[in-house]
């Protein structure tokens, strides 16, 4: 145990589930049990978990609607030496999640933070959407309305990673309508659904297939959604000087040597000397061919 561990608690984040309760690591299970307390999202809504794993800890609440107050009660345990547990309803806490100023407030204030890592919504869809995984953005959910969610989208179009939506089920379908209307038709697209439940599906097809093939069942509607999307195709590396330094190193091929052209033309447009010098040894080629 450290000297600062002693002095002060310990603040663990702890991923749960995000559908299928066995989802949950053997450490989760053995720091839930054992800290002074853990804060939830909605203590309701985790009352299920725990039962499962016979955790049988005091909970406190700390959501969206309280979090500055709660995160101030949680700091003086923390201070008192207690080890707390912060969980959210489901997945990896912070992560579209509340949790963000107790975090905060405890690595300034020289706590101990450890996150215990699992499952996370995200993730889950990205690996299993068949779409790169290299590079990759979360955006969390997509806005409400709909000129919004097009002026998020248009400024997304040329972002070449990977981009990662969460979706409600009252508005996957005109977010699904947005995605085919603001990004190219080719675009390819995976929506997941209801990851790790019982009735987990994924549909993919380019962004102009989308709205048919999510209206072909109705259930294609309900439940929590991870809208996975393609990232645009990077542009094509140019290779050779630009049109404005042939230009210009032509200019210069009229009163200078093909050496200090070459090097002039460098300087004034950044170009690669190397890559200048070949091309005036072609037009000096192409010159002499021609007279």
């Amino acid at each position: 145990m450290q000297a600062s561990e002693r002095i002060n608690g310990v603040l663990y984040l702890v991923a749960t589930p995000i559908g299928n309760l066995g989802d949950i690591s053997f450490r989760a299970v053995e720091i839930l049990k054992t800290v002074d307390l853990i804060a939830a999202e909605d203590t309701r809504h985790s009352r299920p978990l725990l039962d499962r794993y016979g955790i049988e800890r005091p909970l406190f609440a700390l959501h969206e609607h309280n979090e500055q107050q709660a995160s101030d009660r949680l700091m003086d345990r923390l201070k008192n030496g207690q080890r707390v547990a912060l969980i959210s309803d489901a997945g990896t806490p912070l992560i579209n999640d509340p949790g963000f100023p107790l975090v905060s407030r405890a690595r300034a204030a020289g706590i101990i933070v450890t996150p215990v890592p699992g499952a996370c919504a995200l993730v889950a869809a990205l690996s299993a959407s068949g779409l790169s995984t290299a590079r990759f953005a979360f955006e969390g959910f997509a806005p409400r309305t709909g000129a919004a969610r097009r002026r998020r989208f248009e400024s997304l179009v040329a972002d070449e990673r990977t981009l990662v939506f969460y979706e409600a089920s009252h508005r996957i379908r005109d977010c699904i309508a947005d995605v085919a209307t603001v990004f190219p038709g080719d675009r390819r697209v995976v929506v997941a659904r209801e990851l790790t439940k019982l009735h987990e599906s994924f549909l993919g097809a380019p962004a102009a297939d989308m709205p048919a093939l999510m209206d072909q069942a109705p259930e294609n509607s309900k439940g929590e959604f991870v809208v996975v999307i393609e990232g645009a195709k990077p542009e094509p590396t140019q290779t050779g000087p630009s049109v404005e330094a042939v230009r210009v190193l032509k200019l210069l091929l009229e009163e200078c040597s093909v050496k200090s052209a070459t090097g002039l033309a460098a300087r004034i447009t950044g170009a690669r000397r190397e890559d200048l010098y070949r091309v005036a040894l072609e037009l000096q080629r192409a010159g002499r061919d021609g007279s």
